[in-house]
């Protein structure tokens, strides 16, 4: 189900403040100033597709930023890129300035300040996750963050085009789908940024292709066996497990490195269930196939910086939230 967060039933005076929280309640913590006498009514519709949130955002002329002090409440670890659809924006990050209009995009990292102008009505998509969740390394970062691309560029291109194909259909995936087409869109990224430094990508036989989505699927529905190891992987395709490593180069990331993301995901989503049917963290980790509980809290405090436990009691319904926000649930938690 979409989270839906409006202002349009928001009295005037109160609008700017409700806006500032639901912001920072779907992103990271962000200074918000509403530009302008009237605050025109705003929304933003976010769906979770694994570690990716996705939201549609439309609102008004304001000026958002990430401080230091802000980086220091939370969120240090997440990066989010906007797909402008309408309006245009002047991102800062880095000592770069970035100008964006329709059918560009860029990427800010929430771990460094940041400074974002939007002076005119906009509507843009955006996508939201943590870091650890990609297969993008520091370098590719330093490469796409605060860098526009244009879609009249064919590889950026490739990639909006996919971005917004996946946010259109976000509503209807099933959550096994829609996690594994998030990690596409993750590798796209990768990809675009070995294009921009100008490195090589590997191309991939088609055979090695459709091996390797066999594989995947294959992973996706055994990530509760504990015993799930390259051998084992490679035994069931009747490949040796130097040529499984081998196809995993592709993606850009280890085979035990694809499993952990994906296990942490799952249980991730498996903490935020509402109550009464909110699973205890051992069943997590034993449901997932994780050897024991604490391994998977130190694996889980590694990914996202806080425990299993602390994460599931923020993704409490109504537990933490700001007042204005309590009960609206909280998209990709």
């Amino acid at each position: 189900m979409p989270v839906v967060l409006d202002t349009a039933r928001v009295p005037s005076a109160d609008r700017a403040e409700y806006w500032h929280e639901a912001v920072s309640h779907t992103f990271i913590p962000l200074d918000v100033t509403l530009l302008g006498d009237a605050p025109a009514p705003a929304t933003i519709t976010s769906h979770s597709l694994g570690a990716v949130q996705v939201s549609l955002v439309q609102a008004g002329p304001q000026r958002v930023e990430r401080s230091a002090g802000l980086i220091a409440r939370g969120g240090e670890d997440h990066l989010t890129l906007a797909l402008q659809h309408r309006g245009t924006a002047r991102l800062s990050q880095d000592g770069h300035q970035v100008e964006l209009g329709p059918g560009t995009f860029a990427i800010s990292d929430a771990g460094r300040p940041f400074a974002k102008e939007l002076p005119e009505p906009f509507l843009f998509t955006a996508f939201h996750w943590p870091r650890t969740a990609g297969g993008l390394t520091e370098e590719d970062l330093r490469v796409l963050t605060a860098t526009p691309f244009s879609t009249r560029d064919d590889t950026a291109r490739l990639v909006a085009g996919y971005l917004e194909c996946l946010s259109r259909a976000a509503a209807s995936m099933e959550p096994a789908l829609a996690s594994w087409l998030a990690v596409t869109a993750l590798d796209l990224l990768a990809v675009l940024a070995h294009e921009r430094r100008g490195c090589s990508v590997p191309e991939a036989p088609e055979a090695a292709l459709a091996t390797l989505a066999r594989v995947k699927d294959h992973i996706l529905r055994h990530l509760g066996d504990p015993d799930l190891s390259p051998e084992r992987i490679a035994a069931a395709h009747y490949v040796s497990v130097r040529h499984l490593h081998k196809l995993f180069r592709y993606e850009g990331v280890t085979v035990a490195r694809w499993i952990q993301r994906h296990r942490l995901d799952m249980a991730r989503r498996d903490l935020a269930r509402p109550t009464p049917n909110r699973p205890s963290v051992a069943a997590v980790a034993t449901r997932w196939g994780f050897v024991s509980p604490s391994h998977f809290s130190r694996t889980f405090r590694a990914a996202y910086g806080t425990s299993p436990r602390d994460w599931q009691a923020s993704a409490s319904t109504g537990a933490g939230e700001p007042p204005l926000l309590r009960g609206l649930g909280r998209p990709g938690r």
